[in-house]
C-alpha cells in the first residue's frame, strides 16, 4: 500500500458563530445598565464589523465583550483586527474590525519553508490561500500539526481534509 495521506492547512473561521457571538454582544449591550442607552450598533460585513458607540470607553467595552463571545464559541482572537477610532460626529465613534480570512502568500512560504526545513519526509505545497501538506506516513503528518500550533502566527491556523 504505497499511498500518501495528507490535509489542508487553513486560515477560517465559521461564520455561523461569529453571527452568534456578534448577536450575544449586541443582547449583552441592549441589556447591561451601563452600555442601554448608548444607542450602539453593530453591523457584520461580508469582510469587516461596523461598531458605532458614543465614547472611546464605550467601545472598549463592547470590543472586550465581543473577544469574550467569540472565546466561548472557539473563535480565534486572531480572526479581529481592530482598526483605530474614528470621530463620526456628535461625540460618537466608529470602529472597524477586520475579519481576517486565508493565509498570506508571505505566512504560506514561511510555514512551507519550516515544514521542508524540518520534516524531510513530508511535502507542502501552496494551493492559493492553502497550504497541502502530504508523507507517506500518518504519524509523521501528526507531528507537523503538533509543530505547526507551536507557531506564533498572527493568523489562526486549522486542519482539514486529513485523509
Amino acid at each position: 500500500m504505497a499511498s500518501t495521506y495528507s490535509f489542508d492547512v487553513v486560515s477560517d473561521f465559521d461564520r455561523q458563530e461569529l453571527v452568534n457571538a456578534i448577536d450575544q454582544t449586541t443582547r449583552e449591550i441592549k441589556g447591561r445598565y451601563d452600555l442601554k442607552d448608548t444607542k450602539t450598533t453593530m453591523e457584520l460585513g461580508e469582510e469587516s464589523i461596523k461598531v458605532n458607540a458614543d465614547s472611546d470607553f464605550t467601545l472598549e467595552t463592547i470590543n472586550t465583550i465581543l473577544r469574550e463571545k467569540a472565546a466561548k464559541r472557539n473563535l480565534s482572537q486572531k480572526i479581529f483586527e481592530f482598526g483605530e477610532p474614528e470621530s463620526a460626529g456628535g461625540n460618537r465613534v466608529n470602529q472597524e474590525v477586520k475579519l481576517k480570512k486565508g493565509i498570506s502568500q508571505d505566512i504560506a512560504k514561511k510555514l512551507s519553508k519550516l515544514i521542508r526545513d524540518e520534516f524531510k519526509k513530508v511535502q507542502a505545497s501552496i494551493q492559493g490561500d492553502v497550504i497541502r501538506v502530504s508523507s507517506k506516513n500518518k504519524d509523521d503528518l501528526q507531528v507537523v500539526m503538533q509543530r505547526l500550533k507551536e507557531e506564533d502566527l498572527s493568523v489562526a491556523l486549522q486542519f482539514t481534509n486529513y485523509r
